[in-house]
């Protein structure tokens, strides 16, 4: 008991962090839980909060165990809630279980993963390690006794607890084979699974007193179901009809078996067991190589970091990944359930018949297969994260190659004929009065030349970073930018020359004004005297 306790403590532990798993988990625990506890009168509604002070978790495992458990303390502190879990874990514990990581203040804290686990580990001691079929028990005699049922069936193939059961065919021949007045078998559709898996569940609740622990939308639309939760729901099958068969067993015994096998019925037996093991072997060998030569080609598609460095090309390599998300991995994660099951069952028909366990070939073994798929998953985990972070850096890109092309077009506005108006010699026939108006305009326009050094910075370090970032068309970035910063360099080189050619003038015209008052200066005692000989 302890061995498998132990072995099914770490069995999938991590299914409890999928939302969907958990979900499942707590339809199902709570339906069994129910199943049990409505036979004391009572239920619960939320796992995780109605076990919290003990009591009806110890009421639980008296109904199911039939014995009496040390009276619970009526307290409401947390002292009392924790000393009633105590109790009650304390009982698992004396049936040879070996409760690992689950303590009470867990459990009085509503922690959800430690009650799903606790309540997990009493379902596999009271409903399913009991189970013994052949020289199987526990989770390998219940699957045993799934196979043995649905063998004759079309369209079913038990191999697991989980990708078997999906399109409800399993459960319908379960029902179908022990009581086949309730289920018209020949009338269900491979093809329609919610159909059949309602049908069973709606059977199963009415006239076999099985709850329904699971949701048939649910279970259709899971691209793997929770093993836990179906394995609850199938054991409550496998006690729901041991009954029927204990009372049987004699007759079926008498009918079935004849009284003694021939030599050569014994042999036809074993050759049988032999071919179906056989191709067992080679239905892995086959499925492992197709499933390798997979990951072989994906891996280096999901290694690949190159691009063409443009948000349409990786837009196009997301496309795809997600293609490859939703088309092309869920069947391989189907082949690779199917692979395992089919290990598992190989080796378990093996250890039945006394045989030596299979050895795949090289390479090909359950833990090459799973460090393959390891190795795939971090790959595109990789992949996912580098595609993001490249939207991002072009989408960064975009946004800086938008805001250069807009402070470029500005800028260009502004420059359009200004060259042509410092090269103007308007100036070399203006008077004095409107060279000094020229002056002033033209110290304006360096002012704001002055203003505009600022934008030309700011252009010319936009493109420096799409440089820097690696844009796709630095090219045209820097062919434009390298014209504003020549035509900057000419306006600047221009407006200095046209001052100093103003400043010259304006000493020339000041001197001729000069000159022109000097001469007014000495004319005028002339000018009197001659106007003094005219009169």
């Amino acid at each position: 008991m302890e061995d498998y306790m132990t072995q099914e403590d770490g069995w999938e532990r991590e299914g409890l962090l999928d939302p969907a798993w958990e979900r499942q988990q707590r339809k199902t625990f709570t339906a069994w839980c129910n199943s049990h506890l409505r036979k004391a009168g009572t239920q619960i509604e939320e796992i995780d909060e109605d076990f919290r002070n003990g009591l009806k978790l110890m009421l639980l495992l008296e109904v199911i165990s039939g014995e009496h458990l040390p009276r619970p303390d009526r307290g409401k502190m947390r002292l009392h809630k924790i000393a009633n879990v105590n109790k009650a874990l304390n009982f698992i514990a004396s049936k040879g279980v070996r409760l690992v990581s689950i303590g009470a203040e867990e459990i009085v804290d509503g922690n959800t993963k430690m009650t799903l686990g606790m309540i997990w580990t009493i379902i596999l001691r009271f409903a399913i390690q009991d189970i013994s079929v052949e020289e199987s028990s526990a989770k390998e005699g219940l699957l045993l006794w799934c196979q043995r049922k649905t063998a004759p069936y079309k369209n079913v193939n038990v191999q697991n607890f989980h990708m078997s059961w999906k399109d409800g065919l399993a459960f319908c021949a379960l029902i179908h084979r022990h009581r086949p007045d309730l289920i018209d078998y020949n009338k269900l559709r491979k093809d329609d699974p919610l159909t059949n898996l309602q049908t069973a569940f709606e059977v199963a609740e009415k006239h076999l007193d099985i709850p329904q622990m699971l949701d048939a939308q649910e279970l259709q639309d899971m691209a793997k179901p929770d093993e836990r939760a179906v394995m609850t729901y199938v054991s409550c099958f496998y006690h729901a009809f041991s009954g029927a068969q204990k009372v049987v067993s004699d007759d079926i015994r008498v009918v079935f078996l004849p009284r003694a096998e021939t030599a050569a019925n014994r042999i036809l037996k074993v050759l049988g067991v032999n071919q179906e093991n056989e191709r067992l072997m080679d239905e892995y060998e086959r499925l492992a190589s197709d499933l390798l030569e997979w990951i072989a080609r994906m891996k280096p598609w999901l290694d690949d970091r190159t691009t063409d460095n443009t948000m349409e090309g990786v837009q196009r390599k997301l496309d795809d990944f997600r293609d490859y998300r939703a088309k092309q991995k869920p069947p391989k994660i189907d082949e690779k359930g199917h692979l395992e099951a089919a290990y598992n069952t190989l080796q378990t028909k093996l250890r039945l018949s006394n045989r030596p366990a299979f050895m795949p070939s090289e390479g090909k073994l359950v833990s090459d297969i799973t460090s393959a798929w390891k190795g795939l998953e971090g790959a595109e985990k990789g992949y996912e994260e580098w595609l993001l972070a490249e939207m991002r850096r072009l989408e960064r890109l975009d946004h800086l190659a938008k805001k250069f092309y807009y402070k470029a077009g500005i800028h260009e506005k502004w420059t359009v004929g200004q060259e042509e108006n410092l090269a103007s010699e308007e100036y070399k026939r203006a008077s004095l009065q409107e060279l000094k108006a020229l002056m002033k305009k033209h110290e304006a326009f360096e002012s704001d030349l002055a203003a505009h050094q600022d934008r030309v910075e700011q252009i010319a370090a936009i493109a420096q970073e799409l440089n820097d970032l690696d844009y796709h068309d630095t090219e045209t970035i820097n062919d434009r930018c390298r014209d504003i910063c020549d035509e900057w360099d000419r306006l600047g080189s221009a407006t200095q020359k046209r001052r100093t050619a103003l400043e010259n003038m304006e000493q020339i015209l000041e001197s001729i004004e000069q000159q022109h008052l000097e001469f007014a200066k000495r004319a005028a005692p002339f000018n009197n005297w001659m106007d003094c000989a005219k009169e």
